[in-house]
């Protein structure tokens, strides 16, 4: 009956009659967050609509157009803090007036729905947090002119409301991509996670969703990575199964003498306390069970290692120390200093590239919408000529450009010390 009714889903879906956004805009606008001064707003259909569909959405009564919303589709707006009315129409249905009072730096879902089965009313209703991120992950945002307009252009129209998915995040140098791209490397595969949200109430790990998904298209639209070379994990999406099957299946697999594998990680990091292991936490990670729910560095270097890629490359834009940033600790666990240059013994065609030294935190760069250690990754990828013709990195001139620049910025705007660390195979 499961698989019936997820099928039948996947089918009244795939049927929608509007437009629906590029995957990856899709996959951004569900791991959203408020800013402090205006609200989130998601509308959501998560249902079939008795085969109706087309339903406009309104603001207000300036007629502000938020988009069309039918068969498991959703659109989401920024809108100001005060009282509104969402209004929903179509031209059998006639038309629902919901009040609502909106609060700053809220987040806010409204479910479109037919009370009664083959009648003709559709009604709004606000649900629970909970209930509204389930129903949205079983759904598509929809596409229409004005956002298409929007994302073209950069320009807001009259009557069109703030296009959430181009103003939400703040856009730096970085995010606009060079025009020149690589020839494409047919032997070249990269795993890419980003974990934001995680299940176990973690802190977030800021920027974390955008950074993976901007380090994805630099691979595939800048370094010639082919696109179905690429996995990229983002928080529900990154559990410690999926990292084993990706890491321990899927790479075997496919990876052949001579290619290029690249590794990108943004998100939590944690100590194992007893043993002083560090640790990738996934979506589903718990610090104070880590060694059962992380996903080591250990176990990760060692899948690497018996690869037979010409080059892998490692970026970790995460801490391990568990005093704050980009990690986490088990509570009454004290942070721990450990040398990430001598805890592992890397194979020979390994480098690894690490935000922070083994007792520092990994910082966000706020201004630039990204974690301090990946923007100047990818700036270093934009400006510094330090992508050869094949699509691969020269991994030491990158480091000679980020290091310095981090721990600048670290210092300079922080107040703290971060020192990149660039760990190869140790010399005889």
């Amino acid at each position: 009956m499961f698989i019936l009714m997820t099928s039948l889903c996947m089918i009244l879906s795939a049927c929608s009659s509007t437009p629906i956004a590029p995957s990856e805009m899709d996959m951004m606008a569900k791991n959203l967050k408020s800013p402090q001064d205006k609200a989130l707003l998601y509308i959501y259909q998560h249902d079939w609509g008795h085969g109706r569909s087309n339903v406009s959405v309104m603001l207000d009564d300036d007629d502000r157009f938020m988009g069309k919303v039918d068969n498991y589709t959703y659109v989401v707006w920024l809108v100001n803090p005060g009282s509104h009315k969402i209004a929903v129409m179509e031209k059998d249905l006639g038309s629902k007036i919901m009040p609502i009072d909106i609060k700053a730096g809220q987040t806010y879902y409204i479910e479109q729905w037919f009370p009664r089965l083959f009648t003709n009313m559709i009604d709004l209703k606000v649900v629970d947090k909970l209930v509204g991120l389930e129903a949205i992950k079983e759904c598509k945002l929809t596409m229409y002119e004005g956002i298409a307009s929007v994302l073209k252009t950069g320009e807001v129209k009259e009557k069109v409301l703030d296009a959430v998915i181009i103003f939400s995040h703040i856009k730096s140098d970085v995010d606009k991509l060079p025009t020149l791209k690589n020839k494409s490397n047919k032997n070249a595969y990269a795993i890419v996670i980003g974990i934001e949200n995680y299940r176990q109430k973690l802190p977030m790990a800021d920027f974390a969703t955008q950074d993976a998904l901007l380090v994805a298209d630099y691979l595939v639209k800048v370094m010639g990575y082919p696109e179905e070379n690429v996995v990229t994990l983002l928080n529900d999406r990154a559990t410690n199964v999926d990292l084993a099957k990706y890491f321990e299946k899927w790479l075997p697999n496919n990876v052949e003498k001579g290619s290029a594998v690249f590794v990108y990680y943004s998100g939590h990091g944690a100590p194992n306390p007893r043993t002083g292991d560090a640790y990738l936490v996934p979506y589903d990670g718990d610090p104070s069970f880590i060694d059962q729910t992380g996903y080591s560095l250990k176990r990760m270097y060692e899948a690497l290692g018996k690869l037979p890629a010409k080059e892998i490359i490692v970026a970790l834009d995460s801490c391990f120390s568990g005093a704050g940033g980009r990690s986490v600790l088990a509570e009454g666990a004290r942070p721990l200093v450990m040398n990430l240059q001598t805890s592992f013994a890397l194979s020979g065609n390994i480098k690894v590239m690490a935000a922070a030294s083994g007792d520092q935190i990994s910082s966000t760069y706020k201004d630039k919408g990204h974690g301090l250690f990946t923007y100047f990754m990818l700036k270093g990828i934009k400006n510094e000529d330090v992508v050869k013709p094949d699509g691969s990195i020269a991994v030491n001139a990158l480091f000679s450009y980020v290091k310095p620049q981090v721990e600048r910025i670290a210092r300079k705007q922080y107040n703290n010390e971060q020192t990149p660390q660039l760990i190869e195979a140790k010399k005889n």
